[in-house]
Order: structure tokens, then C-alpha cells, then sequence
């Protein structure tokens, strides 16, 4: 299926649970050079008790796991569905969807995406290209991240592409290869203390930047033990789970603290993370939007230039990259990097379901 353009759209549901990013795009390829044209794009937010069942999810049974992947399907599908309606879409080559991460256990050659399951192909009517992680685990990859092939193809202007979503993950030209990893996480912790306020999120860092770093707190988040390890590396829900609350909730100190510290810890993790502080940093994803946690970054790499871009790219660039992913797979050309992922080799990764 190789040809110069490109219907999709692409769909992602990230760690942070804000809902279900929908993008439809236009590919053209010319002269082996990638470019896209966002068409629509819009952000389905999650219900309070879908909300409470992914955020809970992470504890369920197989037989539970495998009652939640059927009914997210169909509600992944319904929400596809819509999209298309509304914006009376036609003549798609596929939809290109991530699905939703529950688990995700890379040490255990293990992850697992909901909505990924077959009859969503018959759902939509549509050829559907999606679970894109699995391959890459069970060729001893982390399945993360993946969105660092597009930021070579699509964002190769900049020396550094980071996205501040549920969790923080950089991408970057090291020796002629492409280095990834995930770095922390960001709005797993950010929202979950916003929650405690009555809000969804802190807008602009509002309350955080209201707070005092509490030094002790600071230090014990700064030496866990995944920092000091290397790249390759990823992040799923359970690490903040198992890890990084139960250290926060061990301080009886206020919210606004709680926020303040990880805040500072974020942007710690952000400098160490970067082997040259120097150069152009294209920032996106929701935490993007949080004006004290740029500060802060700001302030560890005053010599980086950090570049926030046009909203449709900020908020919707992941779904951008995994429709992209999805059309590599439809032409069997390389969609995962082992240089990121450790995988044993560069592949074509994800599943074509035809309806």
C-alpha cells in the first residue's frame, strides 16, 4: 500500500486520562520526506466512572482485564464512530489507534493495551492498524517509547522532543542514532494532588506554585532507584503505584507542598536527562500548558531554548505520531527504533485488523 498520501486518523488515550485525542490526517510523502496536514482534531473526555475504572485497573483480575479490554472497545469505538460522523470523514486509508496502557511490565515481557481487540475493525468498518507495543516486548524491547520514530520523520528541526504527558519522555540524535527513554512522571502525580483540590488539573501550575519544596520529600523522590538507571528505560502506572505515592503520602505536609516538590522533582529529572543543555526543545502534551512546571524546567537549562508549539500540535501530537506509526505499518516499513526501545532489532510493529 505504498503510495504519496496518506487518509488516517490517528487515536490515543494517554497515562494521564484527560480522554481519547482523535486527529485526522493527511500524510504526503516526496522524495522520501514526510509531511502531514492536521485536518480536525478534538479530545473526547472520559467520564467520572471510566476515569475511576483505568485509574483502578492496574489491581484488576485476567477475567476482569479481559471484561474491561471488550467494553473499552466498544466505547473506543463509539467515540471513533462520532468523531467520524461529526466531521462527515471519508475515504480513509485506516485508523491508527494506541489503545489505552494498563499494564506494563517490559522486565516481565509484558504490556498490554485495551481496545485493541479484533471486532473493533467490524465496529468501525474500517481497516484499523493498533497495538503497536507488543511486537517490541517480545523482542526484548521496553514497548517505550514509540513516538520517537515521528519525532525523527516529522521533528528533526529540534535537538530535543519531549512530551509532558501522564508521564515525561525525551527523544534526540545521539552518535547518528535515536535515543528515547521515559524521564518521570508528570501528570499521573500532578493530577492526582489536583484532584484532592476538586480540580481535574492545576491550571498553569497555580497551586504548586503556591507551595514550599520540602527538601527531605525532594531528595528521597530524586534517589530512586530508576533514575540511576540507563537507557533504555520506561515508565508505567504502576511505578507510581507501588513507588513514588507511597513515598509522598509518608509526609504530612500540604497538598500545595506535595505539588510544589514534585514540580521542582520534574524539573530536576529534566536536566539530568538531557546530555547537552544547550540548543531547541520542542515541549508537548497537557503539561505543556502548566506555566510554573516550564518555569521550573527553565530554570535547571537556561541555556536550552523550549519551544511550545501551536495547540493542535501540543495537545495532539501523539496521536499525529501513532497515526503515522500506523501508516508506516501499512507500507511494512520500520515503526520502532531498537536504539530506543533495546529491542534486538528495528521492525515493523502493530496489527492491521480489515474489516
Amino acid at each position: 500500500m505504498n503510495k504519496q498520501k496518506y487518509h488516517v486518523i490517528g487515536v490515543m488515550s494517554g497515562t494521564s486520562l484527560d480522554g481519547v485525542d482523535l486527529a485526522q490526517i493527511q500524510f504526503t510523502i516526496q522524495n522520501n520526506q514526510w509531511s502531514f496536514k492536521i485536518i480536525k482534531s478534538e479530545t473526547i473526555p472520559y467520564n467520572g466512572s471510566w476515569v475511576s475504572i483505568l485509574k483502578n485497573a492496574v489491581t484488576f483480575s485476567h477475567d476482569q482485564l479481559q471484561e474491561l479490554n471488550r467494553d473499552y472497545t466498544l466505547l473506543l469505538s463509539t467515540i471513533i464512530n462520532e468523531f467520524v460522523q461529526k466531521h462527515q470523514i471519508k475515504d480513509l486509508d485506516a485508523i491508527c489507534s494506541h489503545g489505552h496502557t494498563i499494564l506494563h511490565q517490559p522486565q516481565d515481557a509484558f504490556t498490554l493495551q485495551i481496545g485493541n481487540l479484533p471486532e473493533i475493525a467490524t465496529l468501525l468498518q474500517q481497516t484499523v492498524v493498533c497495538d503497536f507495543r507488543v511486537q517490541d516486548v517480545q523482542l526484548g524491547g521496553q514497548g517505550a517509547p514509540l513516538v520517537p520514530i515521528g519525532d525523527q520523520i516529522l521533528f528533526s528541526n529540534y535537538d530535543y522532543c519531549m512530551n509532558l504527558g501522564g508521564f515525561s519522555n525525551v527523544s534526540f540524535e545521539e552518535n547518528g542514532s535515536r535515543i528515547a527513554f521515559d524521564i518521570s512522571p508528570v501528570n499521573t502525580i500532578l493530577n492526582y494532588y489536583a484532584n484532592q483540590h476538586g480540580l481535574a488539573y492545576d491550571n498553569k501550575g497555580t497551586i504548586a506554585s503556591s507551595g514550599t519544596i520540602h527538601p527531605d520529600l525532594l531528595n528521597q523522590l530524586n534517589t530512586l532507584a530508576f533514575y540511576q538507571q540507563k537507557q533504555p528505560k520506561s515508565l508505567g502506572f504502576e511505578f507510581v503505584k507501588e513507588e513514588v505515592l507511597p513515598i509522598i503520602e509518608s509526609y504530612n505536609i500540604p497538598v500545595k507542598d506535595k505539588l510544589a516538590t514534585f514540580v521542582e522533582h520534574i524539573a530536576i529529572q529534566t536536566a539530568l536527562a538531557l546530555p547537552t543543555q544547550k540548543g531547541s526543545l520542542l515541549a508537548t502534551g497537557g503539561g505543556a500548558y502548566n506555566e510554573f512546571l516550564i518555569k521550573r524546567i527553565q530554570s535547571h537549562i537556561p541555556e536550552m531554548q523550549i519551544i511550545i508549539p501551536e495547540s493542535q500540535i501540543l495537545e495532539y501530537k501523539e496521536a499525529l505520531i501513532f497515526a503515522l506509526l500506523g501508516v508506516l505499518k501499512l507500507r511494512n516499513e520500520i515503526n520502532v527504533l531498537s536504539s530506543v526501545t533495546g529491542a534486538t532489532k528495528d521492525h515493523s510493529s502493530g496489527i492491521v485488523y480489515v474489516m
